[in-house]
């Protein structure tokens, strides 16, 4: 396993996402695929006070899992979770006001004293990025909170962020990006990040399961797999014909120089500098070890041939 940084922290260059935890898993499930994280060299995990929420207390049991499962390994572990996802009618966490408390509950359900990634989950327009960020410097100066990152925003904001009067700046920029989304590409966020030395963690780096292989067009989807789990709206956006074409093309050249897709989505990712860490969920033990086994160094002619085949088309 390879590290990278995201601002003073150093983390695996394949982390665990933990958004099918206290959903599709349980606890005994999500500690399984948490120590065999531990075991293969994986220290960054991703969570949320979205994750996960029970329907016993409206909490995350994403973030209970997971702190429940660390344990007494806390120490080799580097906990990212979010604040201020719009839940309602829980009021807007981004607001310097209620930070806080949203920090607090989740140093709680983690079983921590601080968090080492706090991340804004989404832009919240009541309220403006230097208010949260003023927030959030509270909590890093208590020491409740080491690194700041953020969420799904554009290259503009983080460009207005990163020149604004805040001494306070996300180290952090997770966005959806993979072979089959390239959108960072062209709104500014991979060049703005990578002016910046913002570290990128890509989320839905497999496409919502197009890209682990087991997705075939025109065959049925498998049971059990996260895009047979979907809603049908959702679940039509990722079979429409545009990735599927994609998809076709992109197995083929798996096939013929014998390397799996989930290495070409990793790896390919990877091969971007700011690119820290991708988040990919896992459910089960073995699983986690193919995810932590993928990542290879792409020759230039295979990220070459990858970036022809998935390049943004007008």
């Amino acid at each position: 396993m390879n590290y990278r940084a995201i601002g003073s922290l150093s983390v695996s260059t394949v982390g665990i996402g933990t958004n099918n935890f206290g959903t599709r898993l349980d606890r005994a499930q999500s500690s399984a695929v948490v120590h065999a994280a531990l075991d293969n060299g994986i220290t960054f995990f991703d969570t949320s006070n979205s994750y996960g929420i029970s329907s016993r207390d409206h909490e995350s049991d994403s973030e209970r899992f997971l702190g429940s499962a660390l344990g007494a390994r806390r120490e080799q572990a580097i906990i990212a979770t979010k604040f201020g996802f719009p839940l309602n009618p829980e009021p807007h966490e981004a607001h310097p006001a209620n930070l806080r408390r949203a920090c607090e509950d989740s140093l709680r359900r983690l079983g921590t004293d601080y968090i080492d990634l706090y991340q804004l989950h989404f832009p919240d327009d009541t309220v403006t990025f230097e208010e949260t960020l003023g927030g959030l410097q509270e909590l890093v100066d208590q020491g409740l909170v080491r690194e700041v990152g953020a969420c799904s925003l554009n290259g503009g904001m983080i460009r207005s962020i990163a020149t604004g009067t805040s001494p306070l700046k996300f180290s952090s920029m997770q966005n959806q990006y993979s072979l089959l989304w390239r959108e960072p590409e062209t709104d500014g966020v991979l060049d703005e990040c990578a002016q910046r030395g913002i570290a990128i963690l890509p989320f839905y780096p497999l496409a919502n399961g197009l890209l682990t292989g087991k997705i075939r067009p025109g065959e049925p989807i498998p049971e059990g797999t996260r895009l047979a789990l979907m809603d049908e709206g959702r679940k039509g956006h990722w079979l429409k014909d545009e990735f599927q074409l994609l998809l076709g093309q992109l197995l083929t050249l798996s096939t013929e120089i014998n390397v799996p897709m989930l290495t070409l989505a990793f790896s390919w990712l990877l091969s971007h500098p700011p690119v820290s860490s991708v988040i990919a969920g896992a459910s089960t033990p073995e699983q986690v070890l193919a995810n932590a086994t993928a990542v290879i160094e792409l020759s230039d002619e295979l990220r070459q041939q990858l970036d022809n085949i998935t390049a943004v088309r007008e």
